[in-house]
């Protein structure tokens, strides 16, 4: 479904940076940064990004930030990133981080589309090193959170280690990613992913996926498209790249609907848990439709884009959890919660879990309410969401 969202604004960036940081971008000048013409100066596509922060940096510096006051604005489809994000949140500094990260998920859209694959990986230039471009990755996602000037600590599933990248933490944020979802697979031409979580303020534990500000996902595939959701307002937001390196609104997602549509991760759990069998054999005696490419941003992704479906990706006693609640789930969660739909590791949303380690990992399930409901007395007897009767292969 796709629908306006309406919110109130102020239509510039506002100083929220350290006194480390140079002066902060107008929304005018990030326009022209995506613009073709800024493109084909800055090669944005070829060099690493702190060259384009820098350039844009250089074009502003010494220049007073406009002001201008609130007002009423609509989000459409076909507005450009950065005039979506004015539209939809006061926080400047939330908006600069979000394009930041942006312009790092086009950098690695074009690095996945060019990598070099041989036996053991798929590479790429970053500067004068060949990387695997899942590390190559990881470093365009540092230096886009390092030079936004706005993140106090970031950490990736490649280095599970807070890193300082010298932000504020009064009005700052603090972001966990993996760089590379699906990295495995790239040599086989499927879609693969970048996920990240954006929390306010300097702590990556210790908290929950509902504390988010803001949260998305890169996805490469034959489309390369921008999928993120803000936490005041509704609904979850794609934006389509386009040949001038420009994002695009251009579509919403508010309401996760009913649908015969699975994707069964883990399916070697269903040898010793013969409930996530039962669930499974459900889904095939029912005809559900398999949609199942084995990395975890399409499958995940399918479900905002149809508008139904559920995802699974269940333990057993020798099947143990290999997902992230951090890096992947969370966000992930995130952003199916904001477009309507529902998660759950079994008895409760991911979103009220307490992530109390940055290696945390869980089993997980995210997809319409029914469908969790299903999944959830199934595996457990009972649901949270429904009491009652139960639904489907717990019958």
């Amino acid at each position: 479904m796709e629908t306006a969202v309406i919110s109130s604004t102020h239509v510039t960036l506002s100083a929220g940076a350290s006194s480390r940081s140079t002066a902060l971008a107008s929304s005018a000048s990030l326009r022209r940064l995506v613009d073709a013409r800024s493109l084909k100066s800055s090669s944005i596509y070829g060099d690493p990004l702190r060259h384009s922060v820098r350039k844009l940096q250089a074009r502003v510096k010494g220049r007073p930030l406009s002001s201008s006051p609130a007002q009423i604005t609509r989000c459409e489809l076909g507005d450009s990133l950065e005039e979506f994000l004015n539209k939809s949140t006061d926080d400047k500094n939330l908006v600069r981080l979000l394009v930041c990260m942006g312009e790092a998920l086009r950098t690695i859209a074009f690095k996945v589309r060019t990598a070099s694959c041989g036996g053991t990986a798929c590479v790429n230039t970053f500067g004068d090193e060949q990387l695997a471009v899942d590390l190559l990755a990881d470093k365009l996602l540092f230096e886009a959170l390092r030079y936004s000037h706005v993140c106090k600590y970031a950490c990736s599933e490649e280095e599970p280690e807070l890193q300082d990248m010298e932000g504020p933490a009064e009005g700052g944020f603090s972001v966990a990613f993996d760089p590379l979802d699906g990295s495995s697979i790239v040599d086989t031409n499927f879609t693969v992913g970048t996920i990240f979580g954006v929390w306010p303020g300097d702590k990556l534990t210790g908290i929950t996926g509902r504390d988010q500000a803001a949260a998305a996902m890169g996805i490469y595939g034959p489309r390369t498209t921008y999928v993120l959701a803000l936490k005041d307002i509704p609904g979850t937001h794609e934006f389509l790249l386009l040949d001038e390196g420009k994002w695009q609104h251009v579509k919403d997602t508010t309401q996760i609907g009913e649908g015969k549509m699975f994707s069964p991760g883990n399916l070697r759990a269903t040898f010793d848990n013969p409930e996530y069998q039962k669930l499974i054999n459900y889904y095939v005696n029912e005809k559900y439709t398999l949609r199942y490419t084995g990395g975890m941003v399409p499958d995940v992704n399918q479900i905002i884009v149809k508008e139904k479906g559920i995802f699974t990706n269940v333990t057993s006693p020798t099947s143990k959890a290999k997902l992230r609640l951090l890096f992947e789930v969370a966000p992930l969660g995130f952003l199916v919660e904001k477009a309507g739909g529902y998660s759950s590791d079994g008895k409760q949303s991911v979103l009220d879990r307490v992530i109390e380690n940055l290696d945390d990992r869980t089993q997980v399930a995210y997809g319409s309410k029914n469908e969790i409901i299903r999944f959830e007395e199934t595996l457990y007897g009972s649901s949270r969401l429904k009491v009652g009767t139960p639904v489907g292969a717990a019958a």
